[in-house]
């Protein structure tokens, strides 16, 4: 994804407005490639540093309370493995649903 494009979505993600200046700038980014881009007050990190990264470490995505019906044998089959079945739901469907959109990336 190019920088300019995920800023502005980073920006609209937290609810704020781009200024003028902000679209000027970002605009400006997105004509240049990515090696035309000074990074040098950032420099990357080596490989080392991200071997015991976590993504979405401290991620946590919003909850919204729902009522759906499932089959019992289901809720009986979360259940099994004790507290936290609706948890469970929630990261099974979350796994299908990335693996989904994944697919649909590529």
């Amino acid at each position: 994804m190019r920088k300019a494009t995920k800023a502005v979505r980073i920006m609209r993600s937290r609810g704020r407005a781009l200024t003028p200046r902000q679209k000027g700038e970002l605009a400006a980014l997105a004509a240049l490639s990515d090696d035309q881009i000074d990074t040098s007050d950032i420099p990357e990190l080596p490989a080392s540093a991200w071997r015991n990264a976590i993504r979405g470490r401290f991620y946590r995505p919003v909850k919204q309370a729902v009522s759906i019906r499932l089959d019992a044998d289901v809720i009986a089959w979360l259940r099994r493995a004790g507290k936290g079945y609706q948890t469970r739901a929630n990261r099974i469907l979350r796994e299908r649903m990335l693996a989904e959109v994944m697919r649909a990336e590529s």
